[in-house]
């Protein structure tokens, strides 16, 4: 059998397991990264309050899909009006493509499938967690994320329009 340059073992993340971080007032578990993946993709469960929003941009080499396990999410995509998602929809973002969200219910829970280069820019914009899963003291620095905008091809585009196309 040809040996393959990323060679991994299997693994399980058991909840408790993942790494937890907070980008924002979102608080996020990597359950894979490029690193234990060998190289195929990222996967992160992210809990985020009403408001939490990401505005506009792009990143041109790395796709970006989510599924919304639970709550309400405003998704803005390539200058079409905003969609609703409820639990049990998958958005697909492709490489390049200008999108936005914001979480319009209490809470909401989603998971995002991307790139391992694009999780290592999640990593880069997020800080770890405190004892007990508790948010960092102090935010992460304006200037670490513009550098991690920069190294990863990230480019903020605008804030999210007010559109509404479809409430469900």
């Amino acid at each position: 059998m040809p040996e393959t340059q990323h060679q991994i073992e299997p693994y399980l993340c058991r909840a408790g397991d993942a790494d937890p971080r907070w980008t924002g007032d979102s608080f996020t578990y990597f359950l894979a990264t490029g690193a234990s993946t060998g190289g195929a993709f990222c996967l992160t469960d992210e809990h985020a309050k009403r408001g939490e929003a990401v505005p506009m941009h792009r990143h041109r080499g790395d796709v970006e899909s989510f599924y919304v396990l639970d709550g309400e999410i405003m998704y803005f995509i390539e200058g079409q009006p905003g969609v609703l998602a409820t639990k049990g929809t998958f958005v697909h973002v492709p490489a390049g493509s200008v999108h936005g969200f914001r979480i319009e219910s209490e809470t909401a829970r989603y998971l995002i499938l991307t790139t391992p280069r694009h999780g290592e820019f999640y990593q880069a914009i997020s800080l770890p967690s405190r004892a007990g899963g508790l948010p960092p003291l102090f935010p992460i620095a304006a200037e670490a994320i513009e550098s991690a905008c920069a190294a990863f091809d990230v480019e903020f585009v605008g804030p999210l329009p007010e559109q509404i196309k479809d409430r469900h």
